[in-house]
């Protein structure tokens, strides 16, 4: 499965959270390790769904990016 992900700069590292996964986020010092961190965050909050006997969401969400006339 393919989950969209959002990664937003902090202050002194970035976050990242996935839409379709309330509760599911990751940090770290850069896009790609918090992307990793995402990676694995989704897989350990998906084990964690299926232990628990909840129904796993399909994914639904995308992101885009638009241009604005400034």
């Amino acid at each position: 499965m393919r989950y969209t992900i959002i990664i937003e700069k902090a202050a002194n590292n970035y976050s990242a959270y996935a839409p379709d996964l309330p509760g599911c986020i990751a940090t770290g010092p850069t896009v790609e390790e918090t992307k990793h961190n995402m990676e694995e965050a989704i897989a350990f909050h998906l084990r964690g769904m299926r232990e628990d006997g909840e129904p796993i969401p399909a994914p639904n969400s995308t992101a885009d990016v638009v241009d604005v006339a400034a």
